[in-house]
């Protein structure tokens, strides 16, 4: 059962099949159907805390971990497919995340921190 308290960022995929939630509680990353059926659970060392959570239009899953680092996870949940950006970058607790396809940039928002950073992707 999903308590109220374990969500702390939501985000819906693209075709609206898939909720993803973060528990930062719990270091968590869950995957759900739209009936709320638990569909996965990722967890990851470097996703301690997840706050942060985006889900691109192309379905892509960005989610930050704390204390430093900006994942990519699998549309199904599952699995890590890249770390796209962690303390070497300037990464300092981050709690935002958002994919920008008009100047193909991910924008990460820090706590505690006034800087905005920006990531060109290709």
């Amino acid at each position: 059962m999903l308590l109220c308290f374990a969500v702390y960022r939501c985000a819906v995929s693209p075709t609206g099949d898939r909720l993803y939630i973060t528990n930062y509680q719990q270091d968590k990353l869950l995957t759900l159907a739209r009936d709320g059926t638990l569909l996965a659970t990722y967890s990851d060392p470097a996703l301690e805390g997840p706050h942060g959570l985006h889900v691109t239009p192309a379905g892509q899953v960005l989610v930050c971990g704390w204390p430093h680092t900006v994942l990519q996870v699998g549309w199904e949940g599952e699995s890590k497919l890249a770390n796209l950006a962690t303390e070497e970058d300037g990464v300092w607790y981050p709690v935002s995340v958002c994919y920008s396809s008009t100047t193909s940039s991910i924008i990460v928002g820090q706590r505690w921190n006034d800087n905005i950073l920006v990531f060109r992707v290709e």
